[in-house]
């Protein structure tokens, strides 16, 4: 074996339907990725499949990881706008599979993608506002993108709301566990001052 070493790659699968948004308008969106993250993109539309690979020696392994969760949260459904917060630092990418809470009937996925969604769009935006992320309701997922307790925390609701709670319940949990979260954040910061 040459003394060539071997690049590291990462594979996505991309919904076919979402392989322009990948790329976006001539090239912009796949440009922006590449440009924030050190990365070359090359995306395969016979397989629906991209391809992360590093623009040079020395980009470290995280920006591939970046970039791929960006891709993936564009193919469930997000705009790149939304998808591009997954740059920030401890922002993370949460699925919800819907199939595994609910089964496969489609009549039962419907009305759990409805009480998740709300009248107009009124629950997914109140979870949203109250844990400060960003949720997109796919056809058997919901993506969620924020920082981990956030994000977990609205994938709590979300679970909640699947397995038929009420929306009030869900919401005052939901402050419950936000209150515990922003005490934990002026504790860590008072004991930044601290120091």
């Amino acid at each position: 074996m040459s003394g060539e070493q071997v690049k590291p790659r990462i594979y996505v699968k991309v919904k076919p339907e979402r392989l322009g948004a990948v790329i976006g308008p001539r090239g912009e969106v796949k440009a922006e990725i590449m440009r924030r993250t050190g990365t070359v993109i090359t995306v395969d539309t016979e397989n629906s499949m991209v391809i992360v690979e590093p623009e040079a020696e020395g980009i470290p392994p995280v920006n591939l990881m970046k970039a791929a969760e960006v891709v993936k949260a564009i193919s469930l459904g997000f705009p790149p706008e939304k998808a591009f917060r997954l740059l920030e630092e401890d922002q993370i990418l949460v699925v919800v599979d819907l199939k595994q809470v609910v089964g496969d009937s489609q009549n039962h996925l419907k009305r759990i993608k409805g009480r998740i969604i709300g009248e107009g769009g009124r629950a997914r935006r109140t979870i949203e506002e109250m844990t400060d992320t960003y949720i997109n309701v796919g056809e058997y997922e919901v993506a969620i993108i924020g920082d981990y307790e956030r994000a977990m925390a609205a994938k709590q609701a979300i679970e909640m709301l699947a397995e038929g709670r009420m929306h009030s319940t869900v919401y005052r949990h939901l402050e419950r566990i936000m209150r515990e979260i922003k005490r934990r954040e002026r504790l860590k910061m008072w004991a930044r001052e601290e120091l």
